[in-house]
């Protein structure tokens, strides 16, 4: 069983989330849909399956370096073939249409629409009898000008349909609605298949967890799953569904509540609530945290708050781009790209989306592109080179004693290059 991870022409909607990963490293209630290709990988292990992503150019070295996954094939390969879109919501009910639909005996497809009414292939499984037919078809007739994918994909689109529904991200406040109602299915998961042990009524740990005095913890509306080396200070208040990825810190005094996913190596402080935090950022100080997600990287000053509610207590639209549309959600927050940072009291209006590697100061009232100095409340928005942001990664990363590699590099260059756009249409748009 061969493993196809591909990003297809929608995932450019998923910016700036996946601006510095692909679509499958998107952290999600905790898991991330690579997550899951493992543990499928993991099943056909004994069949000799191999994972490969089909991911955007730029990226190939990341997911070399930070995913494991081998590189796009150039061939049809022998034997089936289970493709898989990576804009799929990583839950543990996609998990498990994955691993029925692997398990199936013919080729066969799970599509969906987009909005101008195209099939979309979200998973397929193709099987050894259809491709060995396209090799032999291939070689009587000659070279293909489609490739591997292609022709997979297009095998793909004529099998058996799976009366089955899987969900997938199309724009990035969908990853917070998407956590909200997968959270309390992921941290369960993790429980029922994990080594933990139980601190006390609904509270998971793994070895080196320490939780400080006087705390106040609530789990009737979820469990919290702390993995190994979380460090809780005192007076801290958690409620689940929480999910605390290893060597995580929360400081003392810190109020997380209500469904936070936190990756490893994160800081964390103040209130937070409902929103999604990648590894390596920090939001150790003061100030209020909803219904967000935050990328890699990121540092949110002291007194940073976002809003999440608008004073209508209506409906959020959110604008990306010049587009502008209604999100269904009464509570959204910020989506905050890798590698940006707020200073002091920092103010994020409801439903905004910054890009990478930009700095935010005073209040945010607009969206932010990605490389540049958003300072509008003191009349002043300057460009961020790269090279500015390289030698910061490289302090960062010296701080949390992470090497900094060429890849890491390559990438803060690349995604300047990727975001022209962005910029020139925020010049446009007069932001």
């Amino acid at each position: 069983m061969h493993i196809l991870c591909f990003e297809d022409s929608l995932v450019d909607q998923l910016c700036p989330i996946v601006h510095a990963r692909p679509a499958y490293a998107i952290t999600c209630a905790s898991f991330r849909l690579v997550d899951w290709l493992r543990t499928l990988g993991s099943d056909f292990e004994s069949k000799g399956s191999s994972i490969h992503g089909h991911v955007r150019d730029y990226l190939l070295p990341i997911q070399s370096a930070d995913h494991g996954l081998q590189p796009p094939i150039d061939r049809l390969p022998d034997g089936d073939v289970l493709l898989i879109n990576a804009r799929l919501v990583p839950s543990v009910a996609t998990y498990r249409i994955l691993k029925s639909l692997a398990n199936n005996d013919r080729s066969v497809t799970i599509e969906s629409k987009s909005a101008d009414g195209a099939s979309v292939i979200l998973a397929a499984r193709v099987s050894a009898q259809d491709i060995q037919a396209a090799t032999q078809a291939n070689a009587q007739t000659g070279e293909t000008s489609s490739s591997a994918l292609e022709q997979l994909l297009e095998l793909a689109s004529q099998s058996v349909k799976m009366d089955e529904s899987l969900s997938a991200f199309q724009w990035p406040h969908e990853v917070v609605s998407e956590h909200m109602t997968a959270m309390n299915d992921s941290v369960e998961y993790r429980i029922e298949h994990g080594n933990y042990q139980q601190r006390e009524d609904g509270v998971f740990v793994r070895d080196g967890v320490s939780i400080g005095e006087y705390g106040s913890i609530r789990t009737s509306g979820g469990a919290i799953v702390l993995e190994e080396d979380v460090q809780v200070g005192p007076f801290c208040f958690l409620e689940g569904p929480l999910h605390a990825g290893r060597k995580t810190r929360v400081i003392e005094h810190s109020a997380i509540k209500d469904g936070v996913s936190l990756g490893h190596t994160v800081k964390i402080g103040g209130e937070v609530e409902a929103s999604v935090i990648e590894a390596f950022t920090n939001k150790q100080h003061h100030g209020f945290l909803g219904h967000s997600y935050l990328g890699s990287w990121i540092n949110l000053g002291a007194g940073t708050c976002n809003s999440d509610l608008k004073n209508t207590y209506g409906k959020i639209n959110i604008e990306y781009g010049d587009r502008k549309m209604a999100t269904g959600m009464q509570f959204l927050g910020c989506i905050m790209g890798d590698y940006s940072k707020s200073a002091i009291n920092t103010g994020i209006f409801t439903g905004k989306v910054i890009g990478v590697c930009s700095m935010l100061y005073g209040f945010v009232t607009s969206n932010v592109p990605s490389y540049v100095n958003y300072a509008r409340l003191f009349g002043q928005t300057s460009l961020l080179p790269p090279d500015v942001m390289i030698n910061t990664q490289a302090r960062m990363f010296a701080r949390r004693k992470v090497e900094q590699r060429q890849c890491d590099m390559d990438l803060i260059h690349a995604m300047y290059h990727r975001t022209e756009s962005e910029r020139e249409a925020s010049e446009q748009l007069g932001l």
